[in-house]
């Protein structure tokens, strides 16, 4: 009997022993759960969900290194943000903003990554080969100009001038070397409601406070506002 109850006490230890260890691996798991939601909502824009400018920029480093010559570096311009919280209110504004980014996400995909620069300016990178080029980015003028509905269901107009930059068509992997292409080239279509896939005389072009004025020779597909 004694040595049952021996046996049971060593048992009733190592229990005792096991549950107190476990404690702090818990807290810590809670610990590292709170700090990792902390950190995500960091870089995450509160109104659209979107990456911070840091968290973006880092995706897409990773994104440009793995896919090499198949990645796209894309611009958006929200047009008439003002004049949409002028008529309707900032909540309409906000409204916009928060549906373009959806539909951003939405168009790109789980594996893009995908930023709000500020204001009404985003972008995205992404893996695009070029036989796919064209359609998809027809696609997205499309899906960036349908109306969206505000809460009380007043349907009010949207758009956004659209820039691309491809790794294939300027032949490099640098991304602000991209990102400026693709700038210049949204901003080329900023007139004529297209995307604008940029050609190396986007790259190459020095801009005026980083924005050129229209140029023969881009590629302009869809209308987006």
């Amino acid at each position: 009997m004694d040595s049952v109850l021996r046996a049971y006490a060593r048992i009733g230890q190592r229990a005792l022993l096991l549950t107190t260890a476990a404690v702090p691996l818990t807290g810590w798991a809670v610990h590292a759960a709170v700090l990792h939601r902390q950190l995500a909502a960091k870089s995450r824009d509160p109104l659209t969900g979107l990456l911070r400018r840091d968290a973006y920029t880092a995706r897409a480093h990773r994104i440009l290194r793995r896919h090499r010559h198949e990645t796209t570096v894309v611009l958006i311009d929200q047009d008439h943000l003002k004049t949409i919280n002028d008529r309707h209110g900032h909540a309409a504004g906000d409204t916009a903003l928060a549906e373009t980014a959806a539909r951003l996400t939405t168009w790109a995909g789980p594996h893009a990554a995908i930023g709000r620069l500020g204001g009404d300016e985003f972008a995205l990178v992404l893996a695009l080969p070029a036989k796919d080029r064209h359609e998809r980015l027809q696609q997205l003028v499309t899906l960036l100009s349908t109306p969206v509905t505000l809460p009380g269901g007043w349907p009010i107009n949207v758009g956004a001038s659209v820039g691309a930059a491809a790794t294939d068509t300027l032949d490099t992997r640098d991304l602000s070397a991209l990102q400026r292409a693709a700038d210049a080239a949204l901003y080329d279509g900023k007139h004529s409601g297209r995307a604008v896939l940029a050609t190396p005389v986007h790259a190459s072009t020095r801009s005026v406070n980083g924005r050129r004025a229209g140029r023969p020779g881009t590629h302009q597909w869809g209308r987006a506002a």
